[in-house]
């Protein structure tokens, strides 16, 4: 049983949307904390505690879903922490981690095993297309949705990026309403 929940797992716990949780969150009635990268995270004790006080039901079992799995590769942490946020605190309930270069994005891939990754195309230790050719030619990778970030897109580096794998290219500064649109199509 999960013992610590995101924003959205509280949210489903709690039968509220995600933005009440962040409300009671910001006003101090809900004890929570901090990731590295600033994400929301509760304690399970602290969250039922909260829900007993105010008559909140708390379910006999926790929802079960097949949380889909993103990571975000990018050397800007900066561009990372939008977008895993955004992702966290969407509707879906998307289980998000990221990775700063392309090694660890390699370790990732093999130990995360996502649904779909999100990618820049330049980073200081290998190339995205390099990532998106290793991630389509392994036969337990390829079925992985590759969205790819830059700031130099063209429609030449566009179509080297369909021919290595990528299903959807955008460049930076990065729209984020239609990348979350992206996301859930993907995975939908």
């Amino acid at each position: 049983m999960e013992d610590i929940f995101t924003v959205h797992t509280a949210s489903q716990h709690c039968n509220v949307s995600s933005k009440t949780i962040i409300n009671w969150i910001d006003l101090g009635h809900i004890k929570a904390y901090k990731t590295v990268g600033g994400h929301r995270r509760i304690k399970r004790e602290d969250l039922e505690e909260f829900m007993k006080k105010q008559g909140i039901p708390i379910p006999d079992t926790p929802a079960i879903s097949e949380r889909k799995r993103v990571l975000v590769v990018d050397d800007d942490p900066i561009i990372v922490e939008t977008i895993v946020q955004a992702l966290e605190e969407d509707e879906h309930d998307y289980e998000v981690i990221s990775a700063s270069d392309g090694f660890e994005a390699g370790l990732q891939v093999n130990h995360f095993k996502p649904h779909l990754l999100i990618l820049d195309i330049m980073m200081p230790d290998i190339k995205g297309y390099e990532v998106c050719r290793r991630i389509k030619s392994n036969p337990e990778t390829q079925n992985t949705k590759i969205i790819v970030l830059s700031a130099y897109l063209d429609e030449e580096k566009f179509r080297q990026m369909k021919e290595r794998g990528a299903d959807v290219c955008f460049s930076k500064p990065l729209p984020l309403p239609q990348l979350k649109e992206e996301v859930a199509r993907l995975l939908a």
